[in-house]
């Protein structure tokens, strides 16, 4: 180890981005005056009407996080069967179509934006196949003209997990646009936070009432339950972090793209790593910055040696929902995916990151891969 590259404090791959102390606490102030802390209350509404301006959609629903989100999309387009999807995904997506009764079947994925092959989903639709999930891994845009092309001709739901994806857009046009319903989670965690929180995207306006009841226990007015509900409401504080962390999204994205600057200046002429591309065509919003070593072991060495300086990455996604103990799946079948998964490393990226950490983290890649046996 080299100790004058060592960190003194934990570098993580994530930060919270909290907001000005005083800015939230006058948000909250509204709740204290009305007396309204959840049940779609004004800062709910107004925090609604804000994520509808910015992501350039017409019809939205918010939800207590982004899981309980998809659960309740899957369920409120009346799903029964097989559902498409990408093994290269947080274990949320497949546990949500497990959760609603549906079988994940999984398609393999492309090795250069790490999202779903569009190519070979066609070999995997049968007579139980009634929609895809596709994610939008670490923000980069699944190519969406294709599965259009698909769910059309066999006449397949479309549900875009866009989890990583807050902000993105394809030639000016809003990632959440696509497909029947997109799901983005506003988790602490990701470039754009509301403590906890779920988002649907939509165009069916007859959609609104449904996701309104199922996510309400299914209470669809003062005496009637319609449908086998759950309690997934946003409360009025999420909401004010919200409202507050959107006044700075766009300058929050601008500093992330300096930092992937940084990462790909430092990281282009070393070869034992590659990393994700920007797409000419795609406004986006930098949420990870995912390498992928040589091999396994190199992989997995780097990310020991890291530990060693405090930086503390992340295999990310690692291991994949197909080898995952609770499901009866193999990765052999999807080879590319595996490939991707053993090799994966996601380093320090959040909007507070100094662009003199990168450049540290940077030389302790190189310094360590050029020592490496």
């Amino acid at each position: 180890m080299k100790k004058e590259l060592k960190f003194t404090q934990a570098m993580h791959v994530t930060q919270h981005k909290l907001p000005d102390f005083g800015l939230y606490c006058n948000q909250i102030k509204e709740i204290w005056d009305r007396k309204w802390v959840t049940n779609d209350g004004l800062l709910h509404e107004r925090f609604k009407s804000e994520l509808k301006r910015y992501l350039k959609v017409s019809e939205a629903e918010l939800f207590t996080n982004g899981h309980l989100a998809l659960e309740t999309a899957i369920k409120a387009l009346g799903l029964e069967g097989e559902i498409i999807t990408t093994p290269f995904t947080f274990a949320s997506t497949v546990h949500a179509i497990t959760n609603c009764g549906l079988k994940p079947v999984f398609c393999d994925i492309e090795p250069e934006t790490f999202n779903i092959d569009a190519d070979q989903i066609e070999k995997y639709i049968t007579d139980k196949t009634i929609a895809i999930l596709a994610v939008h891994v670490f923000g980069n845009p699944c190519d969406v003209d294709k599965i259009s092309e698909l769910a059309k001709k066999y006449n397949l739901k479309v549900i875009y997990d866009a989890a990583h994806a807050f902000g993105v857009e394809i030639n000016g046009r809003g990632i959440g646009n696509f497909g029947n319903v997109s799901m983005f989670s506003l988790h602490a965690t990701k470039v754009f936070n509301s403590i906890e929180g779920g988002l649907l995207t939509f165009h069916d306006n007859t959609l609104n009432s449904k996701l309104k009841a199922l996510k309400n226990f299914g209470i669809t007015s003062l005496e009637t339950v319609d449908f086998v509900g759950t309690n997934a409401k946003m409360n009025e504080f999420q909401a004010a972090m919200g409202l507050c962390n959107i006044k700075t999204i766009k300058e929050d994205i601008s500093k992330r793209k300096s930092i992937y600057e940084e990462y790909a200046k430092h990281l282009k002429e070393i070869r034992q790593i590659q990393f994700l591309p920007q797409i000419e065509e795609v406004e986006h919003n930098y949420s990870y910055f995912p390498i992928l070593l040589a091999n396994n072991v190199m992989r997995d060495w780097l990310f020991e040696k890291m530990r060693e300086y405090n930086v503390y990455t992340r295999k990310y996604f690692y291991p994949l929902c197909n080898d995952f103990g609770c499901y009866d799946y193999n990765s052999e079948e999807t080879p590319i995916a595996a490939n991707v998964s053993d090799r994966v490393l996601a380093l320090p990226m959040y909007t507070e990151l100094h662009v003199s950490d990168v450049k540290q983290i940077c030389e302790i890649i190189k310094y360590e891969l050029d020592n490496y046996n």
